[in-house]
This record gives structure tokens, C-alpha cells and sequence, in this order.
């Protein structure tokens, strides 16, 4: 930005850019995610037209919808414990946020470049569990406390494949750094050819099919939506909550499914990249200045791409029972992560 604008930015400055550009990051992947996919395309589905009175083609119904959550008025149980209760949206949309920090959108744009950043990333997705697990045992409810023990293994569970999935990306790309991956991809070959690169979709495809069935369940999506049930635990951990806390919730949900769809475009579509062959770049430092503008686009469009595959999944697939869901996770999707590794790591070594 100080380059951009030939003039010193102060720190306060900066960390105001931050800001504003992290409610960019989460906000606007989740209301494009709301409008497309929750009010139309599930409506298209369903031989349906959706919301079409706010706004040309009920463009702002997302608007008015989060008008009315906050004008409700913000209750808790009698015998909630207040603070833990209140505390809890926040905690599940600060993983969110955090999430953000350790995105690339660009070879310069970006929050922070941690040379770990797939295990940081890894690491604070784990905190919603936090905050999903303390709203049921706040709320004195015997649904919410049953939906917060569900989604805590479901996640628990689903988090292995998830870590697991990534640990081939990682010994390929032989680093753990976002944007090193994205390079990775971007300046190598598959079978000989540049024009493609290599992203890793193809040499990960296993890796790829675990992470995103993760994902869904990490998002408590339908067919691994157990954890608010609505037929048998009235939404689960979010029943007592109304108003602007149950909109925090629910903004957390669609933004976290945006945020994971980024990552996994930066492990398995090469990212904010274009093989650096078409213009003849070499490494990250040949990347020209205007890709900090075009890069964000690529990764909206991977995005808005994997989010309909989750979406999709979402719409069309019954709930599993909960053993059903417990089994599929340690003995299907671990132990096939566990082999994809050690195939992965074999021919790195062979080859």
C-alpha cells in the first residue's frame, strides 16, 4: 500500500487496512455464498424461484434479512450462564477471522506471511469447537448441550482427515507456507507440461476428496448436520439463541465455508496464481504488480467453484446417523489419508 500511494502508511494505518480488509475477506464470501447458493440455487433445485421482492431479483433479501435478526430482541435463559452464553457466537467467529490472517490473495497481498501457515491455519479452525461446544452448556438446555456434545466429536473426529489430507500437499510443495505452495504449483509440471502447472489436484486427488468431505463436516453441513438436528434437537447448540447473536452464528457459517473453499484452492488450484509460464516468470519475484488485483478475482471464482460443490452436497444428500458418521471418519477417510501419505511421501523420495 505504501508503495502504491508513494507515502509512508503509519502503523495505525496499516492496521486499519488489516481490519477492514478481514471483514472484507469474511463478509463478502458469505453473503455471496447466502445470495447464490442458500437463496437461489436451492430454490432452482427445488423447481423454485426464491426471494424475489427485496431489491432487482431479491438481490437484497440478504440485506433485509439481517435488518430483522438485528432489530430482535437479544434473550437468554433464566438459567443461562450469561456471560459464557453471550461469549460464545464471538469465539466461533473469531476462528473465522483468524483463518483470514494466513490467506494470500496475491504475491503482495496478504495479512500475514507465516512460514507455518498451513499448521496455523489448521490450528485456530479447532477454536470454533471451542465456542460451539460452551454455547450448549451455557444455554441450560438439554437440546443445545446434546447438539454442543455432537458437533464436539463430529469435529474432533473430522479433524484428523482434515490435518491428514493436507500432509501430502505439504511434503510435495516441501513447505508449509501458503504462498511457497502456490508458487509450487504454479512454476511446476505434470507428465512434462508447463502450460498447466501442477496443481495439485491432480497429484492429490485423494487428498483433495478427503479434505472437502472434512470440510462439510467441519461445517456441519447436511449429510453431516447432527450436531442441529432439527428434527430431533431444535437446532441443537444455536435453539436459545435469537437476535444478533444467532446472526453471528450464522454469518460464522457461511464464511468459515467460504474460507475453507480458499484454502483448498490454495492447496489443490494453485491459489491466487496462473502458471507463471504464460508470461514467462520464474519466480515469485518476476510476478508482476497488477496480479494483486487480478489474484483476488481467481480466488473468488475458485472459491464460488468448490463452495457449489459443498452446497450442492448440502442439497442433495440425506443425514447420517451418528455411528454412521463416527465410522465413516476413523475408518474410511483416516486410514485412506494415512495411505495417501505414505504414497505421496515414497514417490517423493523415488522420484
Amino acid at each position: 500500500m505504501s508503495a502504491v500511494l508513494a507515502v509512508e502508511v503509519p502503523y495505525w494505518g496499516q492496521s486499519l487496512l488489516r481490519v477492514l480488509g478481514g471483514l472484507v475477506a469474511v463478509l463478502l464470501p458469505a453473503g455471496t455464498i447466502v445470495y447464490l447458493f442458500l437463496f437461489k440455487m436451492m430454490s432452482f433445485m427445488q423447481s423454485r424461484l426464491g426471494p424475489m421482492e427485496a431489491g432487482p431479483y431479491g438481490s437484497l433479501q440478504l440485506v433485509a434479512e439481517v435488518g430483522k435478526w438485528m432489530q430482535k430482541e437479544d434473550l437468554a435463559p433464566e438459567n443461562a450462564d450469561r456471560t459464557i452464553f453471550k461469549m460464545a457466537p464471538l469465539v466461533v467467529l473469531v476462528s473465522t477471522f483468524l483463518l483470514v490472517a494466513v490467506i494470500p490473495f496475491g504475491p503482495d497481498a496478504y495479512f500475514t506471511n507465516f512460514a507455518v501457515g498451513v499448521f496455523f491455519g489448521l490450528a485456530v479452525s479447532s477454536i470454533s469447537v471451542l465456542g460451539i461446544l460452551i454455547a450448549g452448556w451455557a444455554s441450560a438446555n438439554k437440546y443445545s448441550l446434546l447438539g454442543g456434545l455432537r458437533a464436539a466429536g463430529q469435529l474432533i473426529a473430522y479433524e484428523l482427515p482434515l490435518v491428514l489430507a493436507t500432509l501430502g500437499v505439504v511434503i510435495q510443495a516441501e513447505s508449509m507456507n501458503f504462498q511457497e505452495i502456490v508458487v509450487a504449483q504454479n512454476t511446476g509440471a505434470i507428465f512434462g507440461f508447463e502450460w498447466l502447472g501442477n496443481p495439485f489436484i491432480f497429484t492429490q486427488f485423494i487428498g483433495f476428496l478427503i479434505f472437502m468431505i472434512a470440510v462439510q463436516a467441519e461445517l456441519t453441513q447436511a449429510p453431516f448436520d447432527m450436531p442441529i438436528a432439527e428434527s430431533e434437537l431444535v437446532s441443537g447448540y444455536m435453539t436459545e439463541y435469537s437476535g444478533f447473536r444467532f446472526l453471528i452464528f450464522f454469518i460464522a457459517e457461511f464464511a468459515t465455508a467460504g474460507i475453507f473453499a480458499l484454502i483448498a484452492s490454495l492447496l489443490f488450484l494453485g491459489g491466487w496464481g496462473v502458471p507463471f509460464v504464460w508470461f514467462d516468470w520464474n519466480s515469485l519475484d518476476d510476478v508482476s504488480w497488477w496480479m494483486n488485483l487480478v489474484g483476488p478475482l481467481i480466488m473468488l471464482t475458485k472459491m464460488l467453484l468448490l463452495t457449489f460443490i459443498i452446497m450442492w452436497v448440502r442439497f442433495s444428500y440425506p443425514r447420517f446417523r451418528e455411528d454412521q458418521l463416527q465410522t465413516f471418519a476413523w475408518k474410511v477417510l483416516i486410514p485412506l489419508s494415512l495411505a495417501n501419505i505414505g504414497i505421496t511421501a515414497i514417490l517423493k523420495v523415488a522420484v
